[in-house]
């Protein structure tokens, strides 16, 4: 069968850099951190004491206050940055087939916070089971999508990906699938996250995971840098409206670009350290493009999983040069969690909208806090350290990999 053409038409952006998708995009070409001390909670005790929190962001100047008490944060997240994707798609709500509209959306962990505070609350008390009725709803990690359908009345599929870091990632691949195949005209999709709480922080913490830069937190995301000692935990939504081409086109939409194709494998090596020789990223990375129908030196721009660890960072860039060979040189690589943190399930949304947004105005972010080279780097690969470059980006490609080994690919063209 004949495949349909999906193509991008809406996004939402809650980050730790910006609010919405315009402040992100200016946060990000500025190279603006969202690394600060944590004002969630007392860190004293703690080995990590800054995150990338949201800023001045108020549930409740979005949501019904009632309403917003029946959701974790993450949910809460979810439901703004739809909104948002929603409204800069201009679906005609009253007009789309809503039994042809789905919600595919991605969460590593769910609502942590209020796992943590209800066994916290009872752990206080007098062992009688006094819990909140809503503690299992707020919770489990498909709710997220469960809110978004009852709010607008979507009654495609509607479901959570689940695959650490990489959830995101995977739950654009099925959206993409889903309208490929011709089951629906319309899905929005993305993910969201908030696990910078006491849990997350402490349990993050236990596996030597998070840098403990405590002395200059706004420097302590610096991917592909010698001196890296861990990622910084971030926090927020990305959402992306993904639509068949032709429905998009009937109806006037404008389109930011089209999605060629998603990739998928697994290291099948270890719960959370990468393969050391990238085999798994690798395999991605070439379904990838074998999916999409591209050429590796189609590829002008990566957003790489590149979260700043010992590892990880250079695992993947060793994988990149092995899939694209000498033309890995001339591709701008770059990684957004430098300034945004790591959004842990909600990343791959958030980085896929950066790269859209590198597309549309013809600039790629930049890799900050760079400062000492690392030998085991090839200098020659083009990091987009420090500063923003200019690049009229066709095809861009964003990495996600998370805790078992799971990785997700997903490729992106700009439609002239």
């Amino acid at each position: 069968m004949e495949l349909r053409r999906v193509v991008v038409t809406g996004l939402g952006a809650l980050t730790p850099i910006g609010n919405t998708k315009d402040e992100f995009w200016q946060a990000l070409v500025s190279g603006k951190s969202g690394a600060a001390p944590i004002t969630y909670f007392d860190t004293e005790k703690f080995k990590t004491k800054f995150a990338c929190e949201l800023k001045n962001f108020n549930a409740t100047d979005f949501l019904d206050r009632k309403e917003a008490r029946k959701m974790d944060r993450f949910t809460q997240y979810a439901m703004v940055a739809s909104d948002e994707a929603i409204a800069d798609s201009k679906l005609n709500l009253d007009a789309v087939n809503k039994l042809r509209v789905g919600v595919i959306w991605g969460a590593g962990i769910g609502g942590l916070e209020t796992f943590q505070d209800e066994v916290l609350n009872f752990a206080a008390g007098d062992g009688t089971p006094r819990f909140n009725p809503f503690f299992i709803p707020k919770m489990i990690a498909d709710i997220a999508p469960g809110n978004i359908s009852i709010k607008h009345g979507f009654m495609g599929p509607n479901y959570t990906t689940v695959s650490a870091c990489a959830s995101s990632a995977n739950a654009m691949i099925d959206a993409l699938n889903y309208i490929r195949l011709g089951h629906c005209d319309v899905i929005v999709t993305g993910g969201s996250e908030a696990a910078v709480t006491i849990a997350g922080m402490g349990g993050f913490n236990a596996m030597h995971a998070l840098s403990t830069r405590n002395e200059s937190p706004e420097t302590a995301s610096r991917p592909f840098d010698a001196t890296r000692d861990g990622f910084v935990l971030g926090e927020g939504a990305g959402a992306i409206i993904l639509e068949d081409y032709e429905h998009a086109k009937a109806r006037g939409a404008k389109i930011y670009a089209e999605v060629l194709g998603g990739g998928m494998s697994s290291d099948a090596y270890h719960m959370t350290a990468p393969h050391p020789d990238g085999i798994g990223v690798i395999a991605v990375m070439r379904n990838c493009l074998e999916n999409a129908g591209l050429k590796p030196e189609e590829v002008d721009h990566i957003n790489t999983h590149g979260t700043s660890t010992p590892l990880g960072d250079v695992a993947e860039l060793k994988a990149i040069s092995e899939v694209f060979g000498a033309h890995a040189k001339t591709i701008n690589i770059n990684s957004t969690k430098s300034m945004t943190g790591h959004l842990l399930g909600a990343a791959g949304a958030i980085e896929s909208i950066a790269s859209i947004l590198a597309m549309e105005h013809g600039i790629v972010p930049p890799t900050i806090n760079h400062e000492v080279a690392d030998e085991n780097i090839d200098p020659e690969l083009n990091l987009t350290l420090n500063k923003a470059q200019k690049r009229d980006v066709k095809v861009a490609m964003s990495n996600t990999f998370g805790f078992g080994g799971h990785n997700a690919c997903v490729l992106f063209k700009k439609i002239d």
